[in-house]
C-alpha cells in the first residue's frame, strides 16, 4: 500500500507533466498503480483484498472452527485463551504462526456478530435519578487469609446515581451473607434506594418464568419489605442491564485484590476494604460530573435516600435435631445446646458471624459461627445439669478441656487441688450457679476467702443465709416492748399469793 505523501506525490508530478512512465521509472513503480493513483478521488488509495490465502491454515480451518465453537461455549473464566488454542494446533501438526491464528480468530468472531437490532452488543446509555435504585452482585476472589490462601465471595453494592461503592469479603455466599452485605451496605451510604438490581441469583430469585417474570425467594422479599426496597432482576446472561457493577467488579478486583492481598483475619480484611471504599470516592471524580467527586456526590444523594430505621434480622433458619451428647450439625460442624434440648428438635438461625439455638420461643445456644470443616464448638456452662450428676466428667469431659473459668471460680479450683472428692466439692459449688447465679456464687465464694475457710460447705452456707428472707421489720425497744398494764407498788399482792399457795 503506497503512503499519503507518494500518492500526493505522483499526483504532483502528474499535473506538472511529467509522463507516467517517467514517474514509474523514478519512483519504481508500476504504470498501473501510477495511473491508479492518479485516477483516486481526492488523494484516497486504499487496497482491499477480495481473496485471503491462508495457505497454512487452510488445511486446519474445520478444526480450528471446531476449537472456537468450543471456546465460546464455555463458562467466561473457563474459556481457552488463544496462545493455548493455538498450542493444541501445534500438536495436531499445524506449523503456522500465532498470529495467523489471533487473526482468523478475530475475524471468525467479527462473522459470528448480527446486524444492529439483533443480538449485537450495542446498549443505551441509563440514567438514575438521586437514590433510585442500586446494583448488586458477587465475585469470586483470592485473597492469603492467616497465612493460607483463600477464595472469598466479595459482595458489590453500588449506588446508581452517586456511583458509591462498597465491598466487603465472606467464606461463603448463602442467603444470610446477602441479609448481612444490605445491612451493612445501607449503614455505610447512610440510607436505602427505592429499588434493587440484581441478577438471578439462587438466594434471592427461586424460579425465573419467561420476560421480566420471576418468584422471589420469600426471605429476600421479607428483606425487601422491611427495607421498603423493591427488587428487580435482570434477564438471564444479560449483565449489561447491572453494567455499574459488573464493571465495579472488574475494577475492583484490579485496584483492590491485586496483588494478593494477605491479612490475619477475614475481619481485618473487610475493614481494610471498607477503609478503601472511603478512600476511592474522595480521590475519584464522577463519570458525568467532573466537578464533583464521588464522596461528594454520594452526600447529596443521601437526602434523597430512605432513612434505615433498623438492620433486618438477617438469619437463614433450619431444623436440627439434638443428639444424646448435646450437639448439633450444622454446616459441617457440630455445635453444643443446653442439656435441656437433648433429644429433641431445635431451630438454628443462621447468621454471617454467628448462629443462634431456639428450643421454641427459648434461646438453648449461641456460637460464633465456624466456617471450617470437622470442628466442634463446645459451651461447658450447657452441660452443667449433667456435671451435676456425673462429676467424675470433670477431668476428662471434652466440653471441659481447657475451660477459661471467671477468675473466683479458677481460684476455688486451684484452692480444692485435684481428684475424685476436690471435683465434687468444686461440682457442688458450680451446681449452684444455676438457682444463685454466676455473681452470687463469685461473691460468696470470695467472702469465704476472706474468712480463710475457702470451702465448699462454707460457700453453700453463705449462699443458703443470703437466700434467707429478711425480717419485716427491726423490734424498737421504746414501742416493740412496753408493757400493756403497768406494774403497781402494792406489798399486799405477796400476802394474796401466800394464802392462795397455803390453801393449795
Amino acid at each position: 500500500m503506497l503512503v499519503v505523501e507518494t500518492v500526493l506525490r505522483i499526483r504532483r508530478e502528474h499535473a506538472g507533466g511529467k509522463a507516467i512512465r517517467e514517474i514509474a521509472r523514478d519512483l519504481r513503480l508500476s504504470r498501473k498503480v501510477v495511473r491508479k493513483a492518479i485516477n483516486a478521488p481526492e488523494g484516497a488509495f486504499d487496497y482491499h483484498r477480495t481473496v485471503q490465502p491462508r495457505p497454512r491454515i487452510g488445511p486446519f480451518q474445520e478444526r480450528l472452527d471446531t476449537l472456537l465453537s468450543e471456546n465460546e461455549a464455555r463458562h467466561r473464566r473457563d474459556r481457552l485463551r488463544m496462545t493455548r488454542i493455538h498450542d493444541l494446533l501445534l500438536r495436531e501438526g499445524f506449523e503456522g504462526s500465532y498470529d495467523a491464528v489471533r487473526r482468523y480468530a478475530r475475524r471468525w468472531a467479527d462473522g459470528r456478530r448480527k446486524d444492529p437490532g439483533g443480538d449485537v452488543p450495542a446498549f443505551i446509555p441509563l440514567l438514575f435519578k438521586p437514590g433510585e435504585a442500586y446494583q448488586f452482585d458477587w465475585s469470586h476472589e483470592d485473597v492469603e487469609i492467616a497465612g493460607k490462601p483463600m477464595r472469598v465471595k466479595v459482595a458489590h453494592m453500588r449506588l446508581c446515581a452517586s456511583r458509591a461503592v462498597y465491598v466487603r469479603a465472606y467464606p461463603r455466599e448463602t442467603q444470610e451473607m446477602v441479609f448481612d452485605s444490605h445491612a451493612r451496605a445501607f449503614a455505610f451510604f447512610g440510607g436505602v434506594p427505592l429499588r434493587g438490581i440484581y441478577d438471578n441469583m439462587k438466594t434471592a430469585v427461586t424460579t425465573v418464568f419467561v420476560g421480566k417474570e420471576r418468584v422471589f425467594n420469600r426471605r429476600f422479599l421479607v428483606m425487601a419489605d422491611h427495607y421498603m426496597v423493591e427488587p428487580t432482576a435482570c434477564s438471564p446472561a444479560a449483565g449489561w442491564e447491572k453494567g455499574q457493577v459488573e464493571n465495579q467488579v472488574q475494577t475492583i478486583r484490579g485496584r483492590f485484590f491485586q496483588p494478593r492481598l494477605k491479612f490475619a483475619s477475614i475481619e481485618e480484611l473487610n475493614g481494610w476494604l471498607e477503609a478503601e471504599c472511603l478512600r476511592w470516592a474522595a480521590i475519584h471524580s464522577h463519570p458525568e460530573q467532573k466537578d464533583m467527586t464521588v464522596a461528594q456526590c454520594l452526600e447529596a444523594e443521601r437526602p434523597a435516600l430512605q432513612p434505615m430505621l433498623s438492620p433486618f434480622d438477617g438469619f437463614h433458619e433450619t431444623s436440627h435435631a439434638v443428639t444424646g451428647t448435646c450437639l448439633i450439625s450444622f454446616d459441617r460442624n457440630r455445635y453444643s445446646v443446653a442439656a435441656r434440648a437433648v433429644r429433641r428438635a431445635v431451630q438454628v438461625r443462621a447468621y454471617a458471624d454467628r448462629i443462634v439455638v431456639r428450643l421454641g420461643d427459648e434461646v438453648v445456644a449461641e456460637h460464633p459461627r465456624c466456617f471450617g470443616r470437622d470442628r466442634t464448638l463446645y459451651n461447658p456452662w450447657h452441660y452443667l445439669p449433667v456435671l451435676v450428676h456425673k462429676p467424675g466428667a470433670l477431668r476428662n469431659g471434652a466440653p471441659f478441656q481447657g475451660w477459661d473459668l471467671p477468675p473466683a471460680l479458677a481460684r476455688l479450683r486451684r484452692k480444692l487441688g485435684s481428684g475424685d472428692e476436690a471435683d465434687r466439692r468444686f461440682v457442688r459449688v458450680l451446681a449452684a450457679i444455676s438457682t444463685d447465679g454466676l455473681d452470687a456464687v463469685e461473691a460468696a465464694i470470695g467472702e469465704a476467702f476472706d474468712t480463710g475457710a475457702a470451702s465448699d460447705e462454707v460457700i453453700l452456707n453463705i449462699l443458703a443465709r443470703r437466700r434467707e428472707p429478711p425480717a419485716d421489720q427491726p423490734l424498737s425497744v421504746v414501742v416493740d416492748l412496753k408493757l400493756k398494764h403497768p406494774p403497781r407498788a402494792d406489798c399486799a399482792i405477796y400476802d394474796t399469793v401466800r394464802g392462795h399457795n397455803a390453801a393449795a
